[in-house]
């Protein structure tokens, strides 16, 4: 049984984590921009500062969630924002897939080298930080119950999914031709809503798991 949930830690994580990439933000406006003038290596590099901020948030997170977050009642109430959030999230994103378009018109540049841009594109958006806050958190708590093997794989699927899109964001643009047509992209939000939903309910029903049991 924990060979199975180990596998699909960086399944769901690498989807998770691509449900929230898709969206636009600072972070894919510096990339398009970039992209257009440093080629398709800038996609990349972006990410690996991107990488960094986060793998310092998880190690973090890791601290806090010691003694006193290693409760039923706070670990099944950071469940059950996470579940609310990803819930927003899908319906975000399945409303989204209606009308979105992806513009890959290039954008004026960060002017800072895209390493250091992918930090401080990433703590621009306030959204970021939400994130990590609620489901971020919730689940660095579950994988946590693993080991350092569960938090690694889900840190990995995580980063995987926002070097895959940005890279492939990065790649249309250099190459100067739009193989990511509005209604692929369109398409691909309504498949992350979907799925954040299904995910988003299990995650409600586990928090409320471990709530109900600090209550009784």
């Amino acid at each position: 049984m924990d060979f199975w949930i180990l596998a699909g830690i960086p399944t769901t994580s690498f989807l998770v984590a691509l449900s929230g990439a898709l969206m636009p933000g600072p972070l894919l406006t510096v990339t398009v921009g970039e992209a257009a003038r440093r080629g398709f290596w800038a996609g990349p590099l972006l990410m690996v500062g991107h990488a960094l901020l986060e793998g310092a948030l998880v190690i973090l997170l890791l601290v806090g969630v010691g003694a006193w977050l290693n409760r039923p009642v706070i670990l099944g109430s950071v469940a059950v924002l996470g579940a609310a959030m990803l819930g927003w999230m899908g319906l975000a994103l399945v409303k989204a897939s209606r009308h979105s378009r992806l513009e890959l018109d290039a954008q004026s540049p960060a002017g800072l080298h895209p390493v250091a841009a992918g930090v401080l594109m990433s703590l621009a958006n306030p959204y970021w930080l939400l994130w990590w806050l609620t489901i971020g958190l919730g689940y660095v708590i579950f994988a946590q119950k693993y080991g350092l093997l569960g938090v690694a794989l889900f840190y990995v699927g995580h980063i995987l999914a926002d070097l895959a899109w940005y890279s492939l964001v990065s790649g249309a643009v250099a190459q100067g031709r739009r193989f990511l047509s509005d209604n692929l992209y369109r398409g691909f939000l309504a498949v992350c809503g979907v799925f954040l939903f299904i995910f988003g309910g299990y995650f409600g029903i586990q928090g409320l798991r471990f709530f109900l049991t600090g209550l009784i």
